[in-house]
């Protein structure tokens, strides 16, 4: 057995079958012959792709992944020829690739185009969640030269992939374009279109400068020195801790424990937000802190019991509490109990908007929040029937 790069998989060394009425023929080079799960199979054709090896596979829908670790570069192009096995009982493996697949190809580090993705596909969860309809990404980011680009692309054509793009460089973006048409390969240019836009407003030409670019100098920002204070002053205002501070907060978050607070407070803060948080636990009095800040700035977090006592359940488990162990932290009386205590304190400061975080993930609670700050800061009446969201 060969070790396998990756220590989870095997590759295996196979020989031609032994036959008496046929006289050995030349030995050949001994083709290794890739075990593994379907993702592990696209992310090592990919490697195998930057790195120039010869990808070989079989004309029919599944088969052997078969790399050829002798074949070289030609000519600064990658040959992709289907081949075909003497014995199809013979495979150790069929690689079935059920997922559709989609490329994101980046010239800098592939946020971008993989979260304008993942927002995508999030309006397919109706048969992404069961199988339905499955989907591969892979995402090559760095891709700064159009041989690379090629190779991604005619690898992209053998898979029956779709190509989602972001390059800055408008040639780049051009030859993409050109090759997607020339081989029948959908794809989406999700940077170019908006770019473009911008400029046309503007009136004046991009830079075609990826992010991180040699001769690109982003110098430090105050908007990023905010950002650090703000992430230092979160960290220290976690949980209730130096309640004096609240009124140095921007935003104040309040609730039940295990509603997110924290996770909450940290991504805001990260887009240079002050954020203090204040857990609100039944028999325990709430900082005078809480109350005396102006209460523009506070919104409460609830969730449902369900959901809640799951969270508190996983929360017991990782500290080390077993299922005898001896609390009310996650039995449904008390969660209840403990939620029915946080309505109260609510309902007791009408102005503080209460929002309903189940299901949601925390970029969208953010986002109500966030909307919510801006809106008072900027004075703007904001209609709604309901409080919560």
């Amino acid at each position: 057995m060969l070790a396998c790069p990756c220590s989870a998989f095997n590759l295996r060394a196979t020989a031609a079958p032994a036959n008496p009425d046929i006289s050995d023929p030349e030995p050949e080079p001994k083709v290794r012959k890739l075990k593994g799960s379907p993702q592990f199979n696209r992310w090592y054709r990919a490697r195998a792709l930057r790195s120039g090896h010869k990808l070989e596979r079989p004309s029919h829908g599944t088969g052997v992944l078969e790399v050829n670790p002798s074949a070289q570069r030609t000519s600064g192009t990658l040959s992709l020829e289907p081949t075909s096995t003497a014995n199809d009982s013979d495979r150790e493996v069929e690689v079935t690739d059920s997922g559709k697949p989609i490329y994101m190809v980046s010239d800098g580090t592939g946020w971008t185009a993989e979260h304008s993705v993942n927002a995508a596909l999030g309006q397919f969860e109706h048969c992404l969640v069961d199988r339905g309809c499955p989907v591969n990404t892979h995402l090559f980011s760095g891709i700064d030269d159009v041989e690379r680009l090629m190779e991604i692309i005619k690898q992209a054509a053998k898979e029956g992939a779709l190509l989602v793009y972001t390059l800055a460089d408008p040639s780049m973006a051009e030859s993409a374009k050109q090759a997607c048409k020339l081989w029948g390969i959908p794809s989406t240019d999700i940077l170019g279109p908006i770019t473009e836009a911008i400029a046309a407003h503007l009136g004046v030409s991009p830079s075609g400068l990826p992010r991180g670019a040699a001769g690109r100098n982003i110098p430090l920002s105050d908007e990023y020195f905010r950002r650090i204070e703000a992430v230092e002053f979160t960290i220290k205002q976690d949980d209730g801790a130096l309640p004096q501070n609240l009124s140095k907060a921007g935003i104040v978050l309040t609730g039940v424990s295990r509603t997110g607070k924290t996770p909450l407070s940290i991504y805001l803060a990260q887009k240079g937000y002050k954020v203090a948080n204040v857990s609100i636990v039944k028999g325990v009095a709430l900082p005078k802190g809480l109350f005396e800040v102006d209460p523009e700035k506070v919104s409460g977090l609830t969730i449902n019991p369900l959901v809640l006592q799951t969270t508190r359940k996983a929360r017991a488990k990782s500290l080390g509490f077993g299922d005898n162990a001896r609390s009310n932290y996650s039995e449904m009386a008390y969660v209840k109990e403990e939620l029915e205590f946080a309505r109260k304190v609510f309902a007791q400061n009408p102005t503080w908007p209460v929002i309903e975080v189940t299901g949601k993930a925390i970029e969208e609670t953010a986002a109500v929040i966030l909307r919510l700050y801006h809106d008072r800061k900027q004075k703007c009446s904001m209609p709604r029937i309901s409080k919560r969201y």
